[in-house]
């Protein structure tokens, strides 16, 4: 959800105690810290549905879902994201309380204004975390999910379910979830694609 730049640069210490006093949350990108945008009630009622979904699949596993205000680490770029929804299980991730290490899988949201950003350069820096299994992307747009998961050769298959499915495997936790759960109570109008005349 990089919104705005802010024109200071700051090493990842200065970050971490700026933002601890801030009332805006910012993602860090190798020394410059960017504002996050606002988000829309579809996105809001979407990322809410998701973590009651993980938080009661997970109790009693020693995993941990996280929502929006706790930040990721992913030290090979020198970041640190507010994912929109992500879970840990490594223990230590239990010693920090504001920032993780160990995400297992990462799940964002997507919205017109951070979209290409989900899909592109964060993308790209979220594969450095060594302990990532799967990166999720959840339209609002349209009741769509699509998955990367991590293959054994450090490659990643791309997965895509809609409406034509009735549930969507997160393979890392073991979960299988009912797409219309994921969208409960949210308005989403499908259309279909206008078919192309036939020339004459």
């Amino acid at each position: 959800m990089v919104a705005l730049k802010d024109s200071r640069y700051l090493s990842p210490e200065e970050y971490l105690a700026w933002e601890a006093e801030n009332s805006v949350k910012h993602e860090y990108i190798n020394g410059e810290a960017y504002a996050m945008a606002g988000t829309t009630d579809e996105h809001n009622v979407v990322s809410g549905n998701l973590y009651l979904l993980l938080r009661n699949h997970l109790r009693g596993s020693g995993c941990s879902v996280y929502f929006a205000d706790v930040k990721v680490r992913v030290e090979r770029k020198n970041c640190y994201y507010y994912p929109d929804l992500f879970v840990t299980c490594n223990p230590e991730d239990k010693e920090t309380a504001t920032v993780k290490y160990f995400p297992k899988l990462i799940i964002e949201v997507l919205s017109p204004s951070t979209e290409s950003f989900d899909r592109g350069d964060k993308f790209n820096d979220y594969q450095t975390i060594a302990s990532l299994e799967e990166y999720v992307l959840v339209n609002t747009k349209h009741k769509r999910l699509e998955i990367y998961r991590r293959n054994k050769d450090n490659s990643w298959r791309f997965e895509m379910f809609d409406l034509s499915a009735t549930n969507v495997a997160f393979k890392s936790l073991e979960m299988d979830v009912a797409i219309a759960d994921i969208y409960e109570d949210v308005e989403i109008i499908e259309t279909s694609p206008i078919e192309k005349e036939n020339p004459a």
